[in-house]
């Protein structure tokens, strides 16, 4: 490589050398159709982007979407519960897609029934409620609900329902359903003897673990218990995460209850989910709610009430989300007519997990140690065992974690979309990061809650990184990541440039765009710093040849230690041991995300340095844009001149304009806008402005002004939160880091 020969173990696995090596056929992409030919049409909005987040949400095609605009711009659909034309359009329609979902999954009407949810998470909500618990008494020690620890969220959340009518909870780890002992053909268990509900993934969303889909007949049939108590057992598959890139024959592996969510599978629509049920366990299942449509007749003034006599109408409660079920049909249609089925989505996407996998494994420093730490319980073999989903924690060459949060952080640098935290998914966090449930409880007296930044707390790991391929993911996404990891581990600390790809490309970092990366410095690449720009470490130079250069400094290599909670010590280190300091420069970000406007001097206001993040730059949604959105933002320059009273904004290959520095009373109209998740109140700077930006970006653009007689509040936690709450901002970032906070308490 041009620059220098690659540290030992950064060199990217050739992907036609492990297909060689590999020991089973290998497929990718689908047949004779290009896949680069599919993404350009279906998904040009990939363009520039790496998405690895498909176990959290997939992304629908361009003609799924328009195809089913055309549907409703040409046919009328009314509500289903009525008899006219347009009513019973809907109705049949949704009748379709039902018996279009069974097929899909193998069965028919007469073996299983779609009720459809806001979601999978309402799915299970509803079998929680409806299943037929029997409460402990005199003669029966009563139902018992089992769940594999490594569960959803959603799935865990059914215990309370079950815990308030006294049914005995019980969480199965992994390796103790796997233990228990498969018993000869079990009788079934007799009349009068209580229900039992099991539950477990066909897939781990943590980890992509895959479930034995034997356990389910196994467990109905007495053979495999999670518990041995008498009684009758029921399965619940949450295969929510699984059939998203897999198939499921419920003609084989007939679980009594399957939730799924769509949007996993198709992208669009989101919020609408199906609970299928077997119809042999529906008459079991109770209601006492019930809404519209799902009466065949009742009394206003009396307690009568009938309900109707198929499961779907019983628990439908009002009317569906009529035309999300019609948008699934078209859903199907694209997935088949770009894949050609499930089956090949599986192996597309087993492969491009399996070479990943199998590249991140090899990964090492110069000493041999490992780059990252993969949370498996698999070798990636096949896809009967694991599905496309990698999770991991990157290492320093001392191998020490290095917080998912500072791994977020830098990978939006080359937009890359991934997912971290623990992902809904405590059970197997716990399990693959060995926290216990005093670390789980510690971590949250400190301030630590699901889904926030604190990735470190005493040096223990509080979440991981979680990778996941979809049906259109290319070997270009998985090899745009590989490079990002080689980039920010391996090639600075063997003292070397980073391999760097042109702006635009998949996986190059976002031209000067580097918020909330690193301190506001001075890039010696250019003649003025952008905010939060990343630290460089040094002048730019030749640059390995594998890869396009740009003329950009090298991004800093990620160091162990982001987000950790500070200790009592380093408070006092703070309070009298940095010594004096000296401003050397003074830097404005008049405008949020825009290019600094450098002084010598500068007037402070109520809020800090006068008119320092006054504005922002907000899309046609009135959603604040960062540079992680559009890049571009890094060459807006504003300057502010206090004598003329008005800010003056260039941009190349744009005639100069100018905007007021206060709004005009009695002309401005005062919205709210969200800023780091405080409500503050703004208003529009005119159409001019908002002209010239959305020329500028190519889309339709506002510039909003903190109204400047608006104070903004610092946040203050409740009780458990407190000491981390009241600590200085710059406690809660690295020693590499500056102390400039990410939000200022009363600005933008």
């Amino acid at each position: 490589m041009a620059g220098g020969a690659a540290p030992r173990g950064a060199e990217l696995l050739a992907f036609a050398r492990f297909r060689e090596s590999s020991k089973q056929p290998l497929a990718y992409g689908y047949g004779p159709r290009s896949l680069r030919e599919l993404r350009q049409r279906e998904f040009g909005r990939l363009a520039g982007t790496v998405y690895l987040d498909h176990a959290g949400a997939t992304l629908f095609p361009q003609s799924q979407l328009t195809s089913f605009t055309k549907d409703l711009m040409e046919n009328v659909y009314g509500n289903p519960h009525s008899q006219n034309i347009s009513s019973r359009l809907t109705h049949d329609t949704v009748e379709h897609v039902r018996y279009r979902i069974l097929a899909h999954f193998h069965t028919s009407p007469e073996d299983y029934s779609v009720i459809f949810t806001a979601g999978s998470t309402a799915a299970l909500k509803l079998v929680a409620e409806a299943f037929p618990w029997v409460s402990p008494g005199p003669e029966s020690g009563g139902s018992r609900f089992c769940y594999l620890t490594d569960s959803h969220t959603s799935v865990v959340g059914m215990r309370k329902v079950a815990m308030a009518l006294n049914v005995t909870c019980v969480p199965v780890r992994p390796e103790d359903m796997r233990r228990a002992e498969t018993r000869g053909s079990g009788a079934r268990a007799p009349d009068g003897q209580p229900p039992h509900l099991f539950c477990y993934p066909a897939q781990s969303n943590f980890s992509g673990t895959r479930y034995p889909l034997s356990w389910i007949a196994e467990v109905q049939a007495g053979r495999r218990g999670p518990v041995a108590v008498p009684g009758r057992w029921f399965v619940l598959l949450d295969a929510a995460s699984y059939v998203s890139t897999s198939a499921l024959d419920l003609s084989v592996h007939q679980a009594d209850f399957v939730p799924i969510s769509f949007y996993k599978i198709f992208g669009f629509p989101t919020g609408l989910g199906a609970l299928l049920v077997n119809n042999r366990v529906a008459p079991l299942l109770r209601k006492t709610y019930f809404g519209g449509g799902t009466a065949a007749a009742y009394l206003a003034g009396d307690d009568f009430y009938i309900p109707r006599r198929s499961v779907a109408e019983r628990f439908e409660d009002g009317t569906i989300s009529f035309l999300d079920v019609i948008a699934l049909k078209h859903g199907f249609d694209a997935l088949e007519r770009l894949t050609g089925g499930m089956e090949n989505i599986t192996l597309h996407t087993f492969t491009l997990a399996q070479y990943t996998y199998t590249a991140l494994s090899a990964l090492r420093y110069p000493s041999g140690a490992p780059v990252v730490r993969i949370y498996s319980d698999s070798e990636f073999s096949s896809p009967e065992v694991q599905g496309p989903v990698i999770n991991f924690n990157v290492l320093d060459p001392s191998g020490n974690i290095i917080g998912y949060s500072q791994v977020d952080k830098m990978a939006s640098l080359y937009n890359i979309h991934l997912r971290t935290g623990c992902f809904c998914n405590t059970g197997a966090c716990q399990r693959h990061l060995g926290l216990s449930d005093e670390m789980v409880k510690k971590h949250l007296e400190a301030g630590h809650v699901c889904g926030d930044n604190v990735d470190l707390i005493d040096g223990q790991p509080t979440g991981s990184v979680r990778i996941s391929f979809g049906y259109m993911s290319t070997l270009e996404d998985a090899q745009a990541f590989l490079t990002f990891i080689i980039a920010m581990q391996l090639h600075q600390s063997d003292g070397q440039p980073l391999p760097q790809t042109t702006p635009g490309e998949a996986g190059a970092p976002a031209e000067s765009e580097a918020q909330d990366a690193g301190p506001a410095t001075v890039d010696r690449c250019s003649s003025s710093p952008q905010e939060d720009a990343p630290t460089a470490s040094g002048v730019c130079n030749d640059l390995p040849s594998a890869v396009d250069t740009v003329g950009s400094c090298p991004l800093p290599l990620m160091a162990a230690g982001t987000q950790q909670v500070p200790s009592e010590k380093a408070a006092g280190v703070l309070d009298g041991g940095l010594g004096p300091h000296v401003i050397t420069n003074i830097y404005l970000y008049p405008i949020k995300s825009c290019a600094a406007f450098e002084v010598t001097k500068w007037p402070l206001g109520n809020q800090g340095l006068l008119y320092d993040r006054s504005w922002m730059v907000v899309n046609h949604n009135g959603v604040c844009l960062s540079q992680k959105q559009e890049p571009r933002l890094c060459l807006i320059q504003p300057f502010i001149d206090l004598q003329q009273k008005v800010m003056v904004i260039k941009a190349k290959g744009m005639e100069p304009i100018e905007v007021p520095l206060e709004e005009n009373g009695e002309r401005a109209q005062i919205c709210q806008s969200k800023v780091c998740a405080d409500r503050v109140n703004t208003y529009n700077c005119g159409e001019k402005i908002s002209s010239w930006l959305s020329r500028f970006f190519g889309r339709p653009c506002q510039l909003i002004k903190q109204s400047s007689d608006f104070q903004r509040s610092a946040k203050r936690r409740g009780k458990g939160f407190g000491a981390l709450s009241q600590m200085p901002d710059d406690l809660h970032r690295p020693a590499n880091r500056a102390a400039k906070p990410k939000c200022f308490p009363k600005a933008f």
